[in-house]
């Protein structure tokens, strides 16, 4: 299974992390706008990708269908920004296990990610670290001896690093404890952002927690500050869960209502799925809610979302069509062996 359909222990709370470094190339401009030299960075590095290795398959973004697009949006393998660019200029590495993606052609040349399921750090930042290097040998990257890895923008120079982990916090939603809890690590140099990153809203109590610093400060600095951040948001997480759990029948009240709109319902939207899949993920990992796996409750937060479950049924549809199909993709789903 691709990372995304996949648990570990620290699921529960933290669905995924992710390793992002972006990248400038030697002999090439920085924010490159003309569509003949972004051509010539695409070629210099399609002609190179058999050095990189690591099975990665080059696409360019104006030869991928719409949905499709939307579709690696939804499985934050690329940003909305990227894919919604009307000049459709840009390409993409992505392997087959799609834990590695990188976005030519974005904010710098190169926006190499890396992706693991649960609390990961330290593992997807040493795939990313290697990887990384391979292709700086391979292809030769802007980097200066003082500032580090240049870039177009201050907010990436130094490491060019942005770690970050997706967490669900449905409990201190409930207790009206998230906005404190967010604050007060905003304070520590950390910036929290909805699910598609900057400027994204939360939906379904889904946080992305990231890193803000980027220079004077070493890869692996930057992991353990976020790990530590991100680990004590987690405690007072589970801490809000068992606060919660006292009131058993009100919790699971709400817990099996969610379970008895999303298995009964004939039309749903994407917006109110998130909201009750939060409460459906909330019994699942109490162990309140026994009816579905780990596996199905990942399915049902992918194969809801308008553009992969287009994907899952092999059609397309418009707006209310979608919302009657959702439907039964849930049931499908719900009834999996």
């Amino acid at each position: 299974m691709n990372w995304y359909l996949q648990s570990s222990n620290d699921s529960d709370v933290a669905k995924s992390t992710r390793i992002r470094f972006v990248r400038n190339i030697k002999g090439f401009r920085f924010n490159i706008t003309d569509k003949n030299e972004l051509n010539n960075l695409e070629t210099y590095i399609k002609e190179n990708l058999h050095n990189i290795g690591y099975g990665l398959k080059f696409f360019r973004l104006k030869d991928i269908d719409d949905i499709t697009k939307m579709s690696l949006v939804e499985k934050n393998l690329i940003s909305p920004e990227f894919a919604l660019n009307k000049n459709e200029s840009g390409s993409i590495l992505i392997n087959d296990g799609e834990n590695i993606s990188i976005m030519i052609g974005e904010e710098e040349h190169l926006a190499i990610q890396v992706f693991g399921t649960g609390l990961d750090l330290e593992n997807t930042l040493n795939l990313a670290i290697e990887l990384d290097e391979k292709i700086g040998e391979t292809l030769g990257y802007c980097v200066n001896k003082k500032y580090g890895y240049l870039t177009s923008s201050l907010k990436n120079i130094g490491t060019g690093l942005k770690a970050s982990v997706m967490i669900h916090l449905p409990a201190l939603a409930k207790t009206k404890n998230t906005k404190k809890v967010l604050e007060t690590i905003s304070n520590f140099g950390i910036n929290i952002s909805g699910v598609y990153g900057e400027n994204s809203e939360s939906t379904g109590d889904m946080y992305q927690i990231s890193n803000k610093q980027t220079i004077g400060i070493t890869e692996n600095e930057i992991v353990q500050n976020l790990k530590a951040i991100v680990e004590n948001v987690m405690k007072q997480e589970r801490q809000a869960r068992k606060f919660l759990a006292r009131d058993s029948i009100d919790l699971e009240d709400k817990i099996y209502r969610s379970y008895g709109i999303l298995s009964n319902c004939k039309k749903i939207s994407s917006d109110e799925t998130r909201k009750l899949l939060s409460y459906i993920k909330l019994g699942t990992d109490l162990g309140i809610l026994d009816e579905l796996t780990d596996l199905k409750v990942q399915k049902l937060y992918l194969y809801t979302k308008p553009a992969n479950m287009q994907k899952y049924l092999g059609e397309q549809y418009e707006t209310i069509e979608r919302d009657i199909k959702r439907a039964e993709v849930i049931k499908q789903i719900m009834s999996e062996k």
